[in-house]
């Protein structure tokens, strides 16, 4: 077995109690745990580690007994492959047992538990998540993990193409891994190898698909990866239609000038609504949730009608009638695609309004209408909805007089003749 490297490590959150705790469990007495994979590899590189998963030498009932008499939860959430999710002062760690592949069948591998930890580390996809780290923060590096994250290099482990053969969404993760800790141009082994078997995309389920496009679209180098995957023919096929890479590229500006977090869904419309009808398109191909294809419909209906010289009051009645978060991705979609730049201070100004005005409720009700002598029923309910256009097209107007014409008039169309 490889020596471990001379680089020591002391993250404050490998201080945290529970981590602390569950490690103290799992490590010793003739059994071994480490914090593996990203967790290690973001504190190499300097982000946020978002989760903490382990591996150990213990078999899962090993684990289970050490974990549950140190006082925390076990939920066996893959224990055929591993896995046993502690839950130790309210947070989930997995922990998962040293594995070998013995058969692999996409997600489906078969796999034998061993107690290697450099057997472990090469059944993984790319170097820089196959790096271990002991509680003490001694790093172990098996397969040149170290070396690659110094040059930001996202590389597979061993041959690319019988990585990728064993499951074809290491294609996706590739430029996903590449889009977020990599620089300069992919690695050339494993792009031709994901070109080569590019193919196996439409073998993957819609689901996992939709996860990696998802983190894809807001990694910090989202825009070269996506252009070569473009280049590649791999944007298309998972797709279904042309990439709008100018409109995406742009988006990310404008949401770093307005001081907004990536959004994935709204990056997602960038990069691939134009109709309504690729709104459904994405549904289908990527198996969106109906809240996200809401949102990417929204951006996409009759986002050309605004421009940066859409006024204030037209602003104000499609912020009332979308809702913040269609308001925004609509305005943003329309400006991305809009001749003029991120600074141009009227779409600023335009994009800014949830700042500066929030939507009034409307504040006719059903009785303002039946003592006008309108009916229960369809009629009332056209009032209603007449009202409440004429009063958002009046710009929300508040004093009594002017909510008196508009029930007054709206009655009057509902009433029978």
């Amino acid at each position: 077995m490889t020596e471990p490297s001379s680089l020591r490590l002391d993250p404050t959150w490998l201080h945290e109690p529970a981590l602390a705790r569950l490690l103290e469990a799992l490590d010793g007495n003739g059994e071994e745990a480490r914090v593996v994979g990203g967790a290690v590899r973001n504190v190499l590189i300097g982000v946020p580690v978002d989760e903490i998963d382990i591996a150990t030498t213990a078999i899962p009932p090993e684990v289970v007994r050490r974990v549950e008499a140190a006082g925390f939860k076990a939920v066996p959430t893959g224990i055929e492959h591993g896995t046993i999710t502690v839950v130790a002062d309210g947070r989930g760690f997995e922990v998962t047992t040293l594995r070998e592949d013995i058969e692999t069948f996409g997600r489906r591998a078969k796999v034998a538990f061993g107690r290697d930890w450099r057997r472990d580390a090469e059944r993984r996809d790319f170097t820089i998540n196959a790096l271990s780290m002991a509680r003490d923060g001694q790093v172990f590096d098996y397969v040149g993990g170290l070396a690659d994250i110094e040059q930001r290099r996202v590389r597979f482990i061993g041959d690319a193409k019988l990585r990728i053969a064993e499951d074809y969404l290491r294609i996706l993760r590739f430029f996903r891994f590449h889009a977020g800790y990599g620089e300069g141009p992919p690695d050339p082994d494993g792009l031709h190898a994901c070109i080569a078997a590019r193919a196996g995309v439409g073998q993957l389920s819609r689901e996992r698909v939709r996860m990696e496009m998802l983190k894809l679209v807001v990694a910090v180098h989202a825009v070269p990866a996506l252009a070569v995957m473009t280049e590649a023919g791999l944007l298309v096929t998972v797709l279904g239609g042309v990439p709008l890479l100018a409109s995406f590229s742009s988006m990310g500006k404008l949401e770093a000038v307005l001081k907004q977090p990536p959004d994935p869904v709204r990056r997602l419309g960038a990069l691939g609504v134009y109709l309504v009808e690729d709104a459904d398109r994405l549904r289908e191909r990527l198996r969106l949730a109906n809240a996200e294809h809401e949102r990417l419909a929204a951006m996409a209906d009759r986002w050309w009608r605004i421009s940066a010289l859409t006024d204030e009051r037209k602003g104000r009645a499609l912020l009332y009638l979308l809702g913040l978060t269609k308001f925004t991705d609509r305005v943003l979609l329309a400006w991305s695609r809009a001749p003029e730049s991120a600074h141009d201070p009227r779409w600023q100004k335009l994009a800014r309004l949830p700042e500066r005005w929030t939507p009034p409720v409307f504040p006719l009700k059903a009785a303002d209408f039946i003592v006008r002598g309108v009916d229960k029923g369809p009629a009332l309910g056209a009032a209603l909805r007449a009202a409440e256009e004429a009063w958002v097209a009046a710009d929300f107007p508040s004093d009594p007089a002017a909510l008196d014409t508009i029930a007054g008039e709206a009655a009057r169309a509902a009433r029978p003749m």
